[in-house]
């Protein structure tokens, strides 16, 4: 395990949980001017190694609108579709 790069992480984003292989869920949230939220997520092998990177948007309710992938592709901004 690369301790150096897990202190990094822990510093950058304050945040994380243990997963179940070892590796970590990393993240911070954003507040925007109109009320919405930003979260970004970094996930990581046991290593330390990005596995996933990717960017949640909420509205001013807090509901998920968005998921942008980032790592290892970047699909843009996803929007969520609406249950009928």
């Amino acid at each position: 395990m690369d301790i150096k790069k897990r202190r990094q992480n822990e510093s950058k984003f304050g945040s994380w949980e243990e997963l179940p292989d070892g590796g970590r869920h990393y993240w911070y949230e954003v507040t925007s001017r109109s009320g919405g939220r930003a979260r970004y997520i970094k996930e990581v092998d046991l290593n330390e190694k990005i596995v996933r990177f990717y960017q949640e948007i909420y509205n001013e309710e807090g509901k998920l609108v968005e998921v942008h992938n980032k790592f290892p592709v970047d699909t843009g901004h996803q929007p969520l579709r609406k249950r009928k």
